[in-house]
């Protein structure tokens, strides 16, 4: 059988690694050493270089078994309360891929996470690719949230919360900070870019304020419009280039 140490190919398409990956056969470290342990051809070829690049149509074959990248999967849940937003939980508790049960047979995985008792939008897929983009801190995603306070927010407080507060992590400055339209003072919609651990929560705790009810109501260009609690829809294609895009 012809060894192949470089690929030829043009530095399109995928690693060789993170395709088998990808393809849910095992983890990427895992990958690497089934590639240099000769386990794996392409086209026919031996590859030993996990960094090889990999094209549409090729033949990928890993330790006598042909794999196949998955068919991309992109799912909007509108989170329910109660919902542990992992894939398995240990103590046996409702996750969200109860929540999206029967929507595919693609290994889907929820992009950041929202804590047990926040509702709203949550995405899942099984594009990596996507989940960096938008997890990463350079990506600057817009998320709005509608948060009900214990108490009334006096306008006073209002303008803290807009110049900013300061958090063991840092100093947390919301984009936008306003009462919900209906005018009610313990009802705020506040929009951050910042993607901390339970960012909002923390705000208000720090202010003297206990959030009682949480809901993410968009994400990016993204809303609930047309999405029930507890149920969800597939994204568009356009909704999908979008958050490719966004800042």
């Amino acid at each position: 059988m012809q060894q192949k140490k470089k690929n030829s190919e043009p530095k399109e398409g995928v690693r060789l690694n993170k395709y088998i990956a990808d393809a849910g056969y095992c983890s990427r470290r895992k990958a690497d050493e089934i590639v240099f342990a000769g386990h794996v051809t392409v086209n026919g070829h031996l590859i030993i270089e996990p960094g090889s690049r990999v094209q549409s149509g090729d033949v990928v074959v890993v330790q006598s078994q042909r794999i196949k990248q998955p068919q991309r999967c992109y799912i909007l849940l509108n989170k329910s309360r109660d919902a542990i937003s992992t894939v398995k939980d240990e103590r046996d508790r409702k996750t969200v891929m109860d929540l999206i049960e029967g929507a595919t047979k693609e290994r889907v995985y929820p992009i950041g996470r929202l804590d047990r008792n926040t509702t709203g939008i949550l995405l899942l897929t099984n594009d990596g690719e996507l989940a960096n983009r938008l997890s990463h801190p350079s990506g600057e995603m817009r998320k709005v949230y509608k948060a009900r306070l214990d108490k009334p927010l006096p306008y006073a407080d209002l303008k803290k919360l807009r110049n900013g507060i300061m958090l063991e992590d840092g100093f947390a400055k919301p984009d936008e900070a306003e009462y919900d339209t209906n005018g009610d003072e313990s009802c705020i919609v506040i929009t951050l870019h910042i993607g901390w651990n339970r960012i909002v929560r923390r705000i208000f705790e720090a202010m003297g304020y206990k959030v009682k009810l949480l809901d993410r109501v968009s994400y990016g260009s993204l809303t609930l419009h047309g999405v029930p609690r507890g149920d969800w829809r597939y994204l568009t294609n356009d909704e999908v280039k979008k958050l490719y895009g966004s800042k």
